[in-house]
């Protein structure tokens, strides 16, 4: 047994245990492996909490974008009814601009029919009264004449006028 390596390798391996127990360097790795083990550990909690930060963020991101994509779609709709509104207000206002026009050109245009009227009348009435005058004149005359003449002119332009 003595002459066997393994025995010799055995009875090494078990000086070489009692002299690490001796030392204390198995405390010294368990002290390491423990710090080791409280670093990762350590790492693992911060990983964890920034983990829950970052779906934090995330969830917070989200909802405000939800919530500008909201303020967007009011704002266009808001836009889109202020355009119809305009756009109603201004086919009223344009359609009240042509009706007060036309109104303003039928009153010009009555205006001037009765202004040509009046004036086809004056003309139709001093044309009489001279065509009266002149034939009265030719016909009739002395006072009788005159008198007849100026009552006559009087009462023709008194009708026509």
């Amino acid at each position: 047994m003595f002459t066997e390596p393994e025995t010799w390798v055995a009875i090494a391996f078990v000086i070489l245990l009692v002299l690490f127990a001796y030392l204390g360097i198995h405390k010294t790795v368990l002290t390491a492996l423990d710090h080791r083990g409280e670093r990762i550990k350590a790492e693992l909690d911060d990983a964890r909490r920034l983990k829950d930060e970052a779906a934090k963020l995330l969830g917070e991101y989200q909802t405000r974008r939800a919530s500008a994509e909201r303020e967007a779609e009011e704002i266009i709709a808001n836009a889109k009814a202020e355009a119809e509104r305009i756009a109603t207000e201004a086919k009223a206002k344009m359609e009240d601009f042509v009706a007060r026009r036309t109104k303003t050109a039928e009153s010009k245009i009555a205006l001037a029919e009765a202004q040509a009227l009046a004036d086809v009348r004056a003309a139709a009435a001093n044309a009489a009264v001279e065509a009266a005058s002149t034939i009265l004149s030719q016909s009739v005359k002395g006072s009788v004449a005159d008198d007849l003449l100026a009552k006559g002119i009087a009462e023709v332009r008194a009708k026509l006028n």
